[in-house]
């Protein structure tokens, strides 16, 4: 299980997405393989969360997440990691600062689809985030719309890049964000959940 700290070398560009990753997808294959082309990023790690630990039905064991994660993930850029499990952190703020702290010369891009950058004002220190690095904004099927619109895309209007200067993400001075237009697939991890209840039902 990947719970170590992985290597990094100072200077590299790294993109962070996090999720729980229930099941991996291909979904998160796509969004990733377009982040490591038009962001230039050297690699992505998956920071597959360890879960939340007050619901009565959490996601399946970190273990097994990590490993289908793995299986389904073969570009070896790709990371895919418990490390918060390890630094015992559960907000992004949180764990955007611990890996900060821990590599200090990184140059480190928050990832996130379209659907989330819509409702970001609403994650814990939201702001804290943007000034800490810069964010990449994929665009998924329908939710573009939604995430120009947003509340905080309005207060972070200006610090928007335009998706020609994609590539520069990574060395910008936060705050800075950019949103890019990519071929999705519309697979969910809550439509994959289903698909397999079902089928154990048949079965």
């Amino acid at each position: 299980m990947r719970h170590h700290f992985p290597r990094a070398e100072p200077g590299m560009r790294i993109g962070l997405l996090g999720g729980s990753f229930d099941p991996p997808h291909e979904g998160h294959v796509n969004i990733t393989e377009e982040a490591l082309r038009r962001f230039e990023l050297d690699r992505v790690w998956w920071l597959v969360s360890p879960g939340n630990p007050l619901k009565a039905h959490g996601p399946a064991p970190l273990a097994d997440r990590i490993a289908a994660g793995s299986t389904l993930m073969q570009d070896p850029r790709v990371v895919v990691t418990g490390i918060e499990a390890v630094l015992e952190t559960r907000m992004t703020a949180d764990t955007i600062a611990a890996l900060q702290r821990q590599y200090p010369l990184v140059r480190f891009v928050w990832l996130m689809g379209a659907d989330n950058m819509a409702q970001f004002n609403q994650w814990d220190r939201w702001r804290e985030i943007a000034m800490r690095v810069p964010i990449g904004v994929l665009a998924r099927p329908g939710a573009r719309l939604a995430a120009r619109n947003s509340v905080a895309a309005r207060i972070l209007w200006s610090s928007r890049l335009p998706e020609y200067r994609a590539r520069e993400l990574a060395l910008a001075q936060p705050p800075a964000w950019v949103m890019i237009n990519v071929p999705m697939s519309n697979l969910s991890s809550t439509a994959l959940r289903a698909k397999a209840a079902r089928q154990a039902v048949r079965g």
